[in-house]
């Protein structure tokens, strides 16, 4: 279970990434007429519609992203299924629709029959999975000579579209349901005002190692049950102050107080790995601060000091919640780093967000003696400090077998990196799948017990999860996809 709601969080990430783009245009818009709709500008119109095009078909890209992300092969196929699904599903759920169904005045209709839209993120995520698991099991289908021309993959968009029937016709009684209690627990956490936006914050960190904290986001950063915190914050519609209360006191934790933390572990390490843990969290800081990715520092010492990482947890929930009380908002299409806050601080509903620059130092200066108290108080085995550091620390010098390449050409430091995984991973025949986030390789493998984990550690990565007997994940950093696909190419050539 846990393995295939790990899929589901790394299949968001396709989706997802594409909200920068959105958050540059509508922010370039908003920078060059910052009075509201592009109105007193044609080029600010131009991009503020463009912007708007991503976000207000998110719902779309879900369906399209996990349809793909969730399938074995991830082939073209299955994206097609995908949006017949959601196509399909938003159609005939759609108010009219169902007041024609149902005999009933169009202005009686249920109220959850609106949020049938192109904009609508669960049902994305409900038309992927339906359509990736047709895909998975049917794609390879023959059909007798005289239906041949359908057997296959051809087979798999038929079928998701039959199948979207009965899931239209079940939501048709259960989403209303559904969209009531996803309500009240919104409201629950919006009605506690900023203590709300500090547990949503704690939730979301202490989800991180498990990869869960994708769904979680969903309700309160997209228009799940009509939060839509980072939606509402770029189009401009919601209430200044409070729009954006989910995103704002994320800045300073990932601009200042983690990339202290990374100084704090370091000043903290033995002399004899202090430069290589230099190179570690000098890489990952600036990849938080830039552009918010933060996993390469916190893989570092999550799970050999989960403590301290739950120390952070508290610290990010403080200051999300502080943010929120002082209504200091700004907001992110990607994650909460420089680039996303030069972009949103000029939005019609960025309220005071340079005050966050100011929070985060002060952040950034409490996460640096609260760390540096922690280590030394309780003797915690950050990177560098305990434990097999010959192994964790020091960057392999192994050369890759013959068996990893056929070119004379150099290799690259993520194709060397993905040698030494691919051996100690077991090579091709513990291999059964191999995909990526935004970090992180996620590798599915026959037994995970057979893993020489301190040998993948010697490669220089921040970390690796081992998820249970068959999920294991390899904490890279922004470099993944290299590493990704340079591991792929070792399997591929393998007879």
């Amino acid at each position: 279970m846990m393995g295939y709601l790990q899929r589901l969080g790394r299949s968001l990430m396709l989706p997802v990434a594409v909200l920068p783009l959105a958050a540059l245009m509508l922010g370039i818009g908003y920078a060059i007429d910052p009075s509201g709709w592009g109105g007193e500008s044609q080029i600010a119109a131009f991009l503020i519609a463009a912007g708007g095009a991503i976000l207000d078909n998110l719902g779309i890209l879900f369906a399209i992203g996990v349809s793909l992300g969730m399938t074995k092969d991830r082939d073209g196929a299955s994206a097609i299924a995908g949006l017949v699904a959601f196509l399909t599903l938003i159609t005939i759920l759609s108010s009219g629709t169902v007041a024609m169904l149902t005999n009933t005045p169009l202005e009686e209709v249920n109220i959850a029959f609106e949020q049938s839209t192109n904009g609508n993120v669960f049902f994305g995520l409900i038309s992927g999975v339906v359509a990736a698991e047709i895909y998975n099991r049917f794609s390879r289908t023959t059909l007798p000579m005289a239906f041949a021309f359908f057997s296959g993959r051809r087979l798999v968009p038929i079928l998701t579209g039959i199948a979207m029937l009965g899931v239209s016709l079940i939501l048709l009684f259960v989403w209303p349901i559904l969209f009531g209690a996803l309500v009240s627990l919104g409201e629950a956490f919006t009605n506690l005002g900023w203590i709300g936006a500090g547990l949503y914050a704690f939730f979301n960190r202490l989800l991180i190692p498990t990869g869960l904290h994708h769904a979680l986001n969903a309700v309160f950063w997209f228009d799940l049950i009509g939060i839509n915190d980072i939606g509402n914050f770029w189009s401009g519609t919601g209430e200044l102050g409070i729009t954006g209360m989910y995103q704002a006191g994320f800045f300073p934790v990932f601009m200042f107080g983690l990339p202290a933390a990374g100084i704090a572990m370091w000043q903290q390490s033995n002399s004899k790995y202090r430069s290589q843990v230099f190179s570690l969290f000098l890489a990952g800081g600036v990849a938080a601060f830039v552009t918010g990715v933060t996993e390469p520092i916190e893989f570092a010492f999550m799970f050999v000091a989960p403590a301290l990482y739950f120390v952070h947890a508290v610290l990010t929930a403080l200051s999300v919640a502080f943010a929120a009380f002082m209504q200091w908002t700004a907001g992110f299409g990607f994650s909460a780093g420089a680039i996303d806050f030069l972009l949103s601080q000029g939005l019609p509903l960025a309220n005071n967000p340079w005050m966050l620059m100011v929070q985060g130092a002060v952040v950034g200066l409490i996460y640096y003696v609260v760390f540096t108290f922690v280590i030394k108080k309780f003797d915690l085995a950050t990177p560098g400090r305990k434990g097999p550091l010959d192994e964790q620390m020091s960057v392999a010098d192994e050369s890759p077998t013959k068996t990893t390449t056929t070119s004379s050409k150099p290799l690259t430091k993520e194709e060397k990196q993905a040698a030494i995984i691919y051996d100690a991973l077991g090579g091709k025949e513990n291999i059964a799948d191999i995909t990526n986030c935004a970090t992180r390789l996620r590798l599915t493998l026959n037994d995970t017990d057979t893993v020489d984990v301190n040998k993948i550690k010697g490669t220089g990565v921040p970390g690796v999860n081992v998820v249970d007997k068959k999920n294991l994940q390899v904490i890279v950093g922004t470099n993944v996809q290299s590493v990704a696909d340079a591991l792929q190419d070792i399997v591929d050539t393998q007879s």
